[in-house]
């Protein structure tokens, strides 16, 4: 989860999300390196004295400053499509989980376990323990297992929602009557937190999810 002054990305709890973070600096290198360069030739241009009557046309320079992005945003679209398609990617999920939105809590359903169903609500803060986080902690957590493939189906009961965790790089927009899927790769034990990220309601904020990631004779265990 995010803590005080924490100005970068979360640290990652997937390979997914460390994809996400290395494209994020790829980017950005490129962004400082363009503004950098531009912010140069502007500021140069306030100190020089060079004016030339006949000139009509540049085309060696027009023909550099057309080319020369087209191949920048080459580096960046590349990557981009790639981690597009590693998104999309669903290899032979362990686990399946469904969740369900509603105004203002989550449904989740264990498909693949007799069926397990429950509800998950925000804890109110006159009712949080001492150690609990204020409108991040819920009263049942999703309890899944790490180093394991999972697939998460995400749908609404009422108006659109989005299940976002941002360590794990996931964020599935949940849609009345349409079904969303997507997957992901938990490599670390730990809780992670996330919150419902669409504006669907005056309390769409208060829908917290967290995800206790144990390891998979903790998990047989639990599910039994």
């Amino acid at each position: 989860m995010s803590t005080w002054a924490n100005l970068g990305l979360q640290d990652s709890a997937s390979p997914l999300m460390e994809q996400l973070i290395f494209f994020h600096d790829h980017a950005l290198l490129i962004l400082v390196m363009i503004t950098v360069l531009v912010g140069y030739l502007m500021f140069m241009l306030f100190f020089n004295s060079y004016i030339n009557r006949f000139l009509l046309h540049g085309q060696l320079i027009e023909m550099i400053w057309t080319i020369l992005p087209a191949i920048i945003l080459l580096f960046i679209a590349l990557p981009s499509l790639r981690l597009l398609y590693l998104l999309d990617e669903i290899n032979e999920p362990s686990v399946t989980l469904k969740s369900i939105g509603h105004q203002w809590y989550w449904s989740y359903e264990y498909s693949d376990f007799n069926n397990i169903e429950f509800d998950s609500y925000m804890i109110p803060t006159n009712e949080l323990a001492i150690d609990g986080f204020r409108l991040l902690d819920v009263d049942n957590r999703v309890v899944l297992p790490m180093n394991s493939q999972i697939r998460i189906l995400v749908t609404a009961a009422d108006v659109i929602h989005s299940w976002t965790i941002p360590a794990l790089g996931v964020k599935v927009d949940g849609t009345p009557g349409r079904l969303n899927q997507t997957n992901f790769f938990i490599n670390r034990p730990g809780l992670f937190y996330g919150q419902c990220s669409e504006i669907c309601g005056a309390n769409h904020s208060f829908m917290p999810i967290v995800i206790e990631s144990v390891p998979v004779n903790y998990f047989i265990k639990w599910i039994s």
